[in-house]
């Protein structure tokens, strides 16, 4: 495991993170001409914000795309020619949200070391704070999803699968003397996910990250015993509590 850290461009924003109809994002109109590539992409993500908080308010079965288009301020025909459709939306959001905070981890775990509980702790501390930083996002990717198809389902399942990277660097703990690695990590990942999303489905996404020292603690147990687990649950350094920057909140005003 590496730890040199390397200069990282700013996140791009979670979707959810800002207002549809972002004054900052609108269309001016002038004498230099905006090409069609521009508007598309910026209609993309005002309809992505749109439909993040509308099915986080209202749920994805009662989130119309009028609705959408409304919040986002796009019309029905420049959203039918980006998507096919609500549910062709919606994965489309999810999986641009879900590459950004994937990759957020993944930056966080490769820079913290030099230990994997430094690291893996790095990494679920990010996922808490990003989520916790746009609560609408974590409602539509952890609660919404199960309403938003098969397709929708096999994606969730598909970055459950992904996180089990986080555990490569894992130690060969007391549980796995009697059990399958490979079960009792995807016990754990399966056991954190539910934990998190049911903070987010009882509406207390924001307090996701006073979640980090039982979820710590749940992480590496099996794999490092009661009393290293203990240990790795403790501020790494004076400042390791709660981040005062959330990388994925709006950056203004909304």
């Amino acid at each position: 495991m590496t730890t040199q850290s390397h200069p990282q461009p700013a996140p791009a924003p979670l979707p959810g993170a800002r207002p549809g109809r972002d004054p900052d994002r609108a269309i001016k109109r002038g004498p230099r001409r905006v090409s069609a590539e521009v508007v598309a992409a910026t209609q993309r993500d005002r309809l992505f914000d749109g439909l993040v908080h509308e099915v986080a308010t209202k749920g994805y079965d009662n989130a119309r795309v009028s609705d959408i288009c409304q919040a986002a301020g796009v019309t029905r025909p420049a959203f039918y020619a980006l998507f096919t459709g609500k549910e062709d939306a919606f994965l489309a959001a999810y999986r641009h949200g879900i590459a950004v905070v994937s990759q957020l981890m993944e930056n966080a775990y490769r820079e913290a070391g030099p230990t994997w509980p430094d690291a893996a702790r790095a990494a679920l501390r990010t996922l808490l704070e990003v989520l916790a930083s746009v609560p609408a996002f974590a409602r539509m990717a952890l609660v919404e999803v199960d309403a938003a198809g098969p397709d929708a389902r096999r994606e969730r399942d598909a970055l459950l699968t992904s996180f089990r990277r986080f555990f490569v660097d894992a130690g060969s703990g007391p549980a796995l003397a009697e059990v399958g690695r490979d079960e009792l990590v995807s016990t754990v990942v399966g056991g954190i996910y539910a934990t998190v999303r049911g903070r987010v489905a009882r509406g207390r996404a924001a307090e996701l990250p006073q979640l980090l020292p039982v979820l710590t603690y749940a992480a590496m147990a099996p794999f490092l015993g009661t009393e290293a687990a203990i240990q790795a649950t403790r501020p790494i350094r004076p400042d390791d509590g709660p981040s005062t920057t959330a990388p994925c909140a709006p950056t203004h005003p909304s």
